[in-house]
């Protein structure tokens, strides 16, 4: 399994009961401590390999680190990732790091698979029903804490989830009937549920009353506090959107924000949803959602906004 329906990890099968997923991710600061932001950049990167049922495995780290900096900021960056491989139960066999302007962090993560039990993005079914797994707005509050718009306190809960891995969720990943799954992360929710839906050959409805967002997420994008990524991330779903016009213009830009560490979007059949739900509650997953369901493909339109 290779780059062909946007999926969120490589897969190559070793034997008929193992199989390795393949990630990287990397990206610049989104917080000030340098342990957080290693945690995130760990945390963002392992997402991935849950997101395809796997379990991580080995990690290695990279790294651009500009010349001028204390070497200690390298150490807690380092420090955080290691924390959230050991979390992960994965291990940092080693990593690479360049001299450059831009400070950068992440991880090339491999985890195991049964090839019999990998869960892709292409497997959504007319009448599924659609469940996340986290609320959104993490490029909203990070973008307006770095500007001073709102103290730590307002941040808190998406550092939080941006923090939880979904180790805790991956056996009922493993134990449910799951059609498709993908995580959200820079493509946003609109995104990520449009590569769901062409590779899927369905359309999706989104009842977007129903998307659970982070406090003050609306109020910071109504004060004008929106990312680069939400324009770039505009231009790649418009073609695929329809009821955009009906739905306040704060609502449509979180459902275009960039996420880090995001939530798991997930098409499981109707008779498991709410099951399903109750069960990611138990494990540490609050906020876990029926946020819309899997229709026929309707012409152009993969993705339909509505409020019910």
């Amino acid at each position: 399994m290779g780059t062909e329906h946007f999926d969120d990890a490589g897969v190559f099968q070793i034997r008929d009961d193992l199989a390795l997923v393949q990630t990287v991710d990397f990206f610049t600061p989104i917080v000030d401590d340098p342990f957080i932001f290693g945690q995130i950049a760990a945390a963002n990167a392992l997402s991935d390999i849950y997101a395809m049922g796997g379990r991580p495995l080995t990690c290695l780290n990279i790294i651009s680190f500009p010349k001028d900096q204390p070497a200690e900021l390298m150490g807690a960056i380092l420090a955080g990732g290691e924390n959230k491989a050991r979390e992960a139960g994965a291990l940092i066999v080693g990593g690479h790091s360049i001299s450059d302007e831009q400070l950068s962090f992440g991880m090339a993560v491999t985890g195991e698979i049964n090839p019999k039990r990998i869960l892709t993005n292409c497997g959504a079914k007319v009448g599924d029903i659609l469940i996340l797994t986290k609320p959104i707005g993490t490029g909203v509050l990070t973008t307006a804490r770095r500007e001073d718009r709102i103290d730590d306190k307002v941040l808190q809960p998406a550092l939080d989830a941006m923090l939880q891995l979904h180790a805790p969720a991956l056996h009922l990943l493993q134990t449910y009937e799951i059609n498709a799954l993908t995580d959200i992360t820079g493509f946003s929710l609109l995104g990520h549920a449009k590569q769901m839906a062409e590779a899927s050959g369905v359309s999706i409805l989104l009842d977007h009353s129903r998307i659970p967002l982070f406090p003050e997420v609306e109020r910071l994008i109504e004060a004008g506090v929106t990312t680069r990524a939400n324009r770039t991330n505009w231009e790649y779903v418009k073609s695929s959107v329809t009821g955009e016009e009906q739905i306040p213009k704060t609502r449509l830009q979180a459902l275009l924000d960039p996420q880090s560490s995001g939530p798991l979007l997930i098409s499981i059949p109707k008779k498991y949803g709410d099951e399903f739900v109750i069960a990611s509650k138990e494990v540490g997953f609050q906020y876990t959602t029926i946020i819309g369901h899997v229709t026929e493909l309707r012409e152009k339109t993969k993705i339909s906004l509505v409020a019910h």
